[in-house]
C-alpha cells in the first residue's frame, strides 16, 4: 500500500495535508485526487484538533468540487458533511468524467 501511494504521489494524484508543531507531524490527512473530487484515504491527530485543521486546510483550498469521505460520521456532520445518494455521486463523476 505504501507503494502504490508513493507511486500515486508520483504521479500526481495522491495528496497529503498535514499539521506540523515544533518539526513534528501532528496531525492531518491524505488521499487521492481525480480532477475536482478528493477521496480522502485516512485521517489521524496526535494533537488535539490536528485532523480538523487538516480538513479545513483541504477545504480552504478549493481546489475541489467533492470531498469524499467514505463514511459518515458525527463529527463529519458536525463540520458539515453530509450523505449524497449512489446516484448522484455517479452522476457528479460522470460530469467529471471520471469513469466510475
Amino acid at each position: 500500500m505504501q507503494n502504490a501511494y508513493i507511486r500515486l504521489h508520483q504521479l500526481g494524484y495522491a495528496h497529503s495535508y498535514e499539521v506540523w508543531e515544533n518539526d513534528e507531524l501532528v496531525g492531518g490527512l491524505y488521499g487521492v485526487a481525480v480532477g475536482k473530487v478528493f477521496c480522502g484515504e485516512s485521517i489521524f491527530s496526535k494533537v488535539s484538533n490536528a485532523s480538523k485543521l487538516a480538513l479545513i486546510s483541504l477545504c480552504q483550498s478549493n481546489q475541489y468540487d467533492l470531498i469524499d469521505c467514505q463514511l459518515h460520521t458525527d463529527h463529519l456532520a458536525s463540520m458539515g458533511a453530509h450523505m449524497i445518494s449512489r446516484d448522484t455521486y455517479l452522476n457528479f463523476l460522470h460530469r467529471q468524467n471520471i469513469d466510475s
